[in-house]
């Protein structure tokens, strides 16, 4: 391998493990939403099927898909400040795994077309070693 290609590959290196540290960084993470509703009763007598209706609330939501069915939970404001920041977690941690991704296809482009250049290169391969798998 060249010199410039093995710049760019020790490049690739670092900035990998530099992403890999900020996701281990990243706290608890869940996927779904929150959001603030209002809603209406069953009784037929309450304010909120009245017009203009007084919907009961606003009470926070959060929804999400498990095993393929939508889920929702009332939550108290503490818990949706938590849930928020799961969720924003869980945003940190897709938009660093692209970034790895874009990373680590840069590395491998190095490493194929030094190993298409022949057995006698001498390309560092820790970038594909099982240990970091």
């Amino acid at each position: 391998m060249d010199e410039a290609a093995q710049r760019a590959l020790q490049a690739c290196e670092r900035r990998y493990r530099d992403l890999a540290h900020e996701l281990a960084e990243i706290g608890f993470i869940a996927s779904g939403s929150v959001a603030l509703r209002s809603n209406r009763c069953g009784k037929a007598y309450c304010a909120c099927h009245g017009d203009p209706p007084r919907l009961h609330g606003p009470y926070w939501l959060f929804t999400a898909k498990v095993n393929g069915k939508t889920v929702n939970k009332r939550l108290n404001e503490g818990e949706a400040r938590l849930y928020n920041e799961w969720i924003a977690n869980d945003r940190k941690v897709r938009v660093l795994l692209g970034q790895m991704r874009e990373v680590a296809s840069k590395a491998q482009e190095l490493l194929l077309a030094n190993e298409a250049a022949g057995p006698g290169s001498d390309a560092k391969s820790t970038a594909s070693s099982p240990e970091n798998d």
